[in-house]
């Protein structure tokens, strides 16, 4: 009767410990590979189409393939999809050969070594009044403000256009995946346009919430399009959006990130 019971326990521990076991993300925050230009701060591109870097995407993603992500979330609109599928689609080497971008470089050549049916979109785009922030500050006389914005914005292009300078690309994708260079890609946000306007004037929150609500509706697709089945999953999204997702995803107790320098060691 007690070997009875202790299997019974044995089992229900075994049970609990199964169902409350964490899903896996790789959360890969990136610069732009391919810089479109619609970042407040301007920076330089890097070459990741030269032969160095392109050794270095494939020795990253045999690597990401070894820690086997079942999905692969990129910074596409969700609502365009249906492109994405015909993209992902599209001839493989083609692709890997004429265009620059992470998504192409990292996670489709990541996804097809999986031999992943298909890339998820979970991008979400709201208005980004960094115009009206700029008014405000104008309006509410904030001379000292908008200095330190000009400054912030400057300092970082060219702390980031000096590592491209002497870094591999790999080394890129380290630096921007520390913990302390997210934390920077939060500050500005609280430290500047929080504060932006007149008392009345809530014009640098407002940017702040929409700042927030994108990213908000980013991991709530992500929560959505994990399936149970699901075990890791990889996140590649620009170094900001992953600054806030990191955050989100430690008070979610359903996930767990692994870090990409883990994955790369």
């Amino acid at each position: 009767m007690q070997k009875i019971i202790l299997l019974l326990v044995l089992f229900t521990l075994n049970l609990t410990s199964a169902q409350t076991k964490k899903k896996q993300i790789l959360l890969i925050g990136t610069f732009h590979y391919e810089n479109p230009g619609r970042d407040v701060a301007q920076v330089n591109t890097f070459n990741v189409m030269s032969e160095k870097s392109q050794k270095e995407l494939e020795i990253m993603t045999d690597k990401i393939k070894k820690f086997g992500p079942d999905k692969i979330f990129v910074e596409w609109k969700y609502s365009k999809q249906e492109q994405l599928d015909k993209f992902y689609n599209k001839n493989t080497d083609s692709l890997l050969k004429k265009d620059a971008n992470e998504i192409t470089q990292l996670a489709l050549r990541t996804a097809k070594k999986l031999n992943h049916k298909k890339l998820y979109g979970m991008d979400y785009r709201n208005n980004f009044p960094y115009d009206s922030l700029m008014m405000s500050m104008e309006k509410a006389n904030q001379k000292d403000l908008m200095k330190k914005n000009t400054e912030s914005t400057e300092a970082f292009q060219n702390q980031h256009n000096q590592r491209l300078i002497k870094s591999s690309l790999t080394d890129m994708m380290l630096y921007y995946n520390k913990k302390e260079t997210e934390n920077q890609n939060i500050q500005w946000y609280l430290e500047v346009a929080n504060r932006a306007g007149n008392p009345d004037d809530f014009s640098g929150a407002s940017l702040v919430s929409k700042w927030y609500q994108r990213n908000l509706y980013m991991y709530s697709l992500i929560q959505k399009l994990t399936e149970s089945t699901d075990n890791k999953i990889m996140i590649l999204v620009g170094a900001g959006h992953a600054a806030l997702i990191r955050e989100f995803i430690a008070h979610d107790p359903t996930f767990e990130i692994v870090d990409l320098a883990t994955v790369l060691k």
